[in-house]
């Protein structure tokens, strides 16, 4: 067990054997109450506190003990490590594929090191990130949805000292701390003109790329990654096994978004369209590291869409260059809504449209949880009333014999 020691008095006994409090050489200074005790390691510990507050040295072993009996003691002392040296070793540790830790390796840097980098982990409070939320808000400049993913960031790293018990509770998990939650606009999906229509815009080497977004539903990058290897042409499956991306600035080979093969069928129109593009531009050997910018490994594949000097498709090249002017001259606005995520927001909208369950939708989208699909497209699904009274008059409606 452990106990609390008195630095400014030692108990005496005199010859009688009475005892009695003398004052020590600390006095008046220092902090008067120490807390002694044995944490779970076996390792002798010790909390500091200052004078008139023996009550609550008193509780804070209560509480020590108490915890050690409940396996959820945490010590005090860890949770003094700065928040920027536990999310720095955080970053080093996450699970995360390459690109998705560049783009949070920047974030933290950005947004959280400023303001909780020179905190320690137990100081802050569910005050601190009110508080931090409001000067994000205040400070302008940053969208509601990018607030939220900063918000995510920092629950992530909090509950990560919460696992290595440097500090008891996560402060985000508060019920006063109310996380920025951006306003989720239906998605309205492009109808079939205005994808012909931006079909004929595009260069026509690149037009393979509306036909494999919208008639596959794969993602920029996934079309950008796809090789002549990956067709089932007599089968009618395409193979999504790859995707192009870039890592700090450098183009490499990875696999697609949430790390899952998957496979879409292949429509013959797609098929025709893709033979087509083959006629006029043969497939390319293209060389990129896997995953890593600075990996000795590279992997070649026939890649199906290249540039002109025969290179993987850089994504940011492809949207300013191409996809941006085809959008200016057909007249559509330059907005988030109307990037090449749009083609698989009409794919969806085609195959629900035709009655095809969510189960499959999600899974030809690569989501990992149909709920997702379910949430993102539930208002594009035919309406099922009409059909509900059709099927049951269809079975009721039958000559009635007399009774």
């Amino acid at each position: 067990m452990g106990y609390v020691e008195d630095r400014w008095y030692r108990t005496v006994k005199d010859a009688d054997g009475r005892t009695t409090q003398v004052k020590t050489a600390r006095h008046g200074t220092g902090m008067r109450y120490r807390v002694r005790y044995i944490a779970p390691d076996g390792k002798e510990r010790s909390e500091s506190f200052p004078d008139r507050q023996k009550r609550t040295a008193d509780a804070f072993l209560a509480t020590v003990e108490s915890d050690k009996v409940r396996g959820t003691f945490v010590d005090p002392a860890a949770g003094r490590m700065l928040f920027g040296v536990f999310a720095e070793s955080w970053l080093r540790t996450a699970t995360l594929d390459t690109a998705t830790r560049e783009t949070v390796e920047l974030r933290v840097r950005k947004h959280l090191l400023p303001f909780f980098g020179s905190r320690q982990l137990a100081a802050i409070q569910p005050s601190t990130v009110r508080e931090w939320i409001r000067a994000l808000d205040e400070a302008g400049g940053l969208a509601v949805s990018t607030q939220a993913v900063l918000f995510t960031h920092l629950r992530t790293i909090l509950n990560a000292a919460v696992d290595d018990r440097r500090i008891t509770k996560n402060p985000c998990s508060a019920r006063s701390v109310v996380a920025p939650e951006p306003v989720e606009k239906k998605i309205v999906p492009w109808p079939a003109e205005r994808v012909r229509l931006m079909r004929d815009l595009v260069p026509a080497r690149y037009r393979l790329v509306l036909d494999l977004g919208a008639g596959c539903g794969l993602r920029q990058g996934e079309i950008f990654g796809l090789s002549d290897e990956d067709l089932d042409i007599e089968g009618g499956w395409l193979h999504v096994r790859r995707q192009v991306k870039v890592v700090r600035s450098r183009l490499v080979f990875g696999l697609p978004k949430s790390d899952r093969e998957r496979k879409v069928p292949l429509p013959g129109s797609v098929i025709r369209r893709i033979n087509a593009h083959r006629e006029v531009c043969k497939p390319v050997y293209v060389t990129l590291p896997w995953e890593d910018p600075f990996s000795v490994t590279k992997i070649t594949e026939s890649l199906l869409l290249s540039t002109p000097r025969g290179n993987a498709i850089r994504r940011n090249t492809f949207d300013e260059l191409t996809w941006n002017r085809a959008l200016d001259e057909a007249g559509i606005p330059r907005i988030r809504a109307n990037g090449t995520h749009a083609l698989r927001h009409h794919y969806a909208s085609v195959l629900l449209d035709a009655g095809e369950s969510i189960k499959a939708v999600s899974e030809y989208l690569g989501h990992w949880d149909p709920g997702f699909t379910l949430r993102q497209y539930t208002h594009l699904m035919p309406n099922s009333q009409e059909r509900s009274r059709s099927a049951i008059d269809a079975s009721l409606d039958f000559e009635e014999t007399a009774p």
